[in-house]
């Protein structure tokens, strides 16, 4: 996976040097130069000064090409600016920004960002995010014990109950939405080819549910 990480603060180059061990192709961008000299030498991608919202700065690491972006510089309204840029300029799959201020977690929500918080947490749900990428998390609930995700029904799951997939996966369907129509499951409800699907789990039960249905 290419991964652009824009700000080289505690939590930007920790995500860095993580996802560089697990063999990703990351780059991360600072407009300080100490900032990136003081990256764990362990780190084996590329390090670039520059502006993360500065157009000529993006395009010389690739956005283009990339499969996310993360942006976690110290301010909101920077890595909002660079989530929406990386978004619907650059049209890159996977863009989650770092939020301090939770009350706008909505709003970044309806903007199409995906958004992490405190860095420790916000480090191994960025992690998490990434390596669930055809996944989407709408809601992070209770410091992250459980999770609301949005997914495509697999051709898996096509013809079968929604009771049991809520059985077999510890998990509960809330949402389905078929024909751009959204609705509440009811018994005896089965999948179709088509639908999308919003699911309530323990976080720690994610991976298992994915890998389950083919994600």
């Amino acid at each position: 996976m290419k991964v652009i990480i824009v700000g080289c603060g505690r939590m930007g180059s920790t995500l860095a040097v993580e996802l560089s061990k697990n063999n990703h192709e990351v780059t991360i961008v600072d407009l300080k130069s100490e900032a990136l000299d003081a990256i764990d030498p362990s780190f084996t991608g590329r390090k670039v000064q520059g502006l993360g919202f500065d157009k000529d700065v993006l395009e010389s690491v690739e956005i283009d090409r990339v499969d996310a972006v993360v942006a976690c510089t110290s301010s909101d309204v920077s890595n909002a600016l660079i989530g929406r840029i990386a978004k619907n300029m650059y049209r890159v799959p996977q863009v989650i920004s770092r939020l301090y201020d939770p009350k706008k977690a909505q709003i970044y929500n309806m903007l199409g960002l995906q958004t992490i918080s405190t860095t420790d947490w916000g480090i191994k749900r960025a992690i998490d995010l990434l390596n669930f990428s055809k996944i989407g998390s709408v809601l992070s609930l209770s410091d992250g014990d459980v999770e609301i995700i949005k997914l495509q029904v697999p051709e898996l799951l096509v013809g079968k109950m929604v009771d049991e997939m809520n059985q077999a996966l510890s998990s509960t369907v809330v949402c389905i939405v078929r024909n751009n129509k959204g609705m509440i499951p009811t018994k005896g409800m089965t999948f179709e080819r088509g639908d999308s699907v919003y699911v309530s789990a323990l976080s720690e039960f994610i991976p298992e549910l994915t890998e389950r249905v083919g994600l």
